[in-house]
């Protein structure tokens, strides 16, 4: 183990590729089907799948927003805390959403007469796409920068910390991350609880 981590204090960024392609890899095995990673779910377990990720992601955007918020007042532990359950969860976020994909369905949005704001169907439905776009670039995108960002934080002292570049990558992470989770939660919620959904 301590070899490992020596290894990773020397070389974050090569650390951090192997693991961004390891969980690309993941996540594009249970999208293709290709590789049957996860047993099949019911489309009961499916549901509280959907409802457990979305109270994973709050959590995290939680523990997020506080994490950033304990460093800006100097408190290194409490930030240190908060930013690995953020990345905890974000691990559980994964487990569930890629057996849900790899094991169950992914939902389309469907806005009928009757439900909020539907007469601007037009208008609500691109901006739904729009936001779920934007939440599954940043999702996509971040990953990198998030694992450079606990790779850092996790081989180096806080005194150290100062001379990397965590902070720089810290920030940027935080506020990806932050954006990602927060338009999943609202895409979740007009998904499921606002509008109604068609298998995909």
């Amino acid at each position: 183990m301590t070899s490992v981590s020596e290894y990773a204090r020397a070389n974050p960024r090569r650390v951090t590729v192997v693991l961004s392609v390891v969980g690309y890899a993941l996540v594009a095995a249970a999208f293709s089907g290709v590789v049957p990673l996860f047993p099949p779910l019911s489309d009961d377990t499916v549901l509280l799948f959907s409802d457990a990720i979305a109270v994973v992601n709050t959590l995290a955007l939680t523990s997020l927003l506080a994490g950033a918020a304990f460093i800006k007042r100097g408190d290194v532990r409490k930030h240190r805390a908060a930013m690995l359950t953020a990345f905890a969860l974000i691990c559980v976020f994964l487990v569930l959403y890629l057996w849900k994909v790899g094991g169950g369905f992914e939902k389309s949005i469907v806005i009928e007469e009757g439900q909020f704001l539907a007469q601007y169907a037009g208008v609500v439905e691109p901006l739904y796409l729009l936001m779920l776009a934007i939440h599954i670039f940043l999702s996509v995108v971040a990953v990198p920068v998030v694992l450079y960002a606990i790779t850092l934080g996790l081989t180096h002292t806080p005194a150290e910390l100062r001379e990397t570049s965590h902070a720089k990558y810290g920030r940027i992470a935080v506020a990806a991350w932050s954006l990602s989770l927060f338009l999943g939660v609202v895409t979740y919620w007009m998904l499921n609880h606002v509008y109604s959904w068609v298998p995909r």
